[in-house]
């Protein structure tokens, strides 16, 4: 199981309401909804040990578990119950957070946005989709080979999803990691715009510094204006210097624009002799 998924079930696990009935009874069905053959295998022991107490605490002892290589394997009996029964809020968080421990991950957010609960039908999968419909939580329902897998892929919605179940400090560690992951986007983002600046003020000065030599080569140079001339000296003397440097080096400065109109002039006379 991935780390970040074990220590929100962890602290899940540490959620203490056994001594509500009612809640209790809807985490168990949640844990239900996702299994079949009433038999739970995990690998996580704060699961597993969540799952018998939830029994126990109904007075299911008709139960047993055991390894099967690494993981834990709990059968029970008990049958799933949810009837037509209005059920409170709170029971509706317990068997969201029953369905998610059961075989809920979330990936980590360093990575990608991912939050995903199996279902072994659809109709299950329906059941906590149009809970979380109610709190505005947005999820999605795929077919994945035979099973159902009820997703959520938007970090804000994932967020909304922890806080839901009562994962609260997982809550504060993902929006954590959310900041850090928008902050890396974000600096990567400028890093390349800057790159792709610099790439296009060196592309140019390539372009502009190969027309100066040309009219040289050429012994046209003195057809320039003293002010392209000038202009013409100092970008050959700084060829890493953007349009705005170039013109405030200028004995007098002057704008971009006014720097642009003179190596258009540059330009247009490298034309001319290119053509000869």
């Amino acid at each position: 199981m991935d780390s970040f998924s074990a220590k929100i079930k962890k602290e899940l696990s540490q959620i203490n309401n056994l001594n509500n009935k009612k809640l209790v009874k809807a985490e168990l069905d949640g844990y239900l909804l996702t299994i079949s053959s009433n038999k739970f295998i995990t690998e996580n022991q704060y699961n597993i040990n969540r799952f018998s107490k939830l029994l126990g605490n109904l007075g299911e002892d008709d139960y047993k578990i055991e390894m099967q290589g690494k993981n834990f394997c709990i059968t029970t009996k008990r049958k799933i119950e949810i009837g037509e029964e209005t059920k409170s809020e709170e029971e509706e968080r317990a068997m969201v957070r029953g369905a998610f421990m059961s075989s809920g991950s979330v990936t980590n957010p360093k990575n990608v946005y991912h939050l995903e609960i199996v279902f072994q039908t659809e109709k299950n999968a329906k059941i906590i989709k149009n809970i979380l419909e109610k709190s505005e939580i947005e999820s999605k329902i795929l077919k994945r080979d035979k099973n159902y897998i009820l997703y959520i892929k938007d970090g804000e919605n994932i967020s909304e999803f922890l806080a839901f179940i009562g994962a609260n400090k997982s809550v504060l560690d993902f929006e954590d990691e959310r900041v850090l992951k928008d902050m890396r986007n974000k600096v990567n983002r400028l890093v390349n715009c800057e790159t792709a600046n610099l790439n296009k003020t060196i592309s140019s000065s390539v372009r502009q510094i190969e027309d100066i030599k040309l009219i040289k080569a050429k012994k046209k140079f003195d057809k320039l204006t003293d002010k392209e001339k000038e202009l013409a000296n100092l970008r050959i003397e700084n060829p890493d210097a953007s349009l705005s440097e170039l013109g405030n080096l200028l004995d007098k400065p002057i704008s971009k624009s006014g720097v642009n109109h003179r190596l258009e002039g540059i330009k247009k006379l490298a034309d001319e002799l290119r053509e000869k």
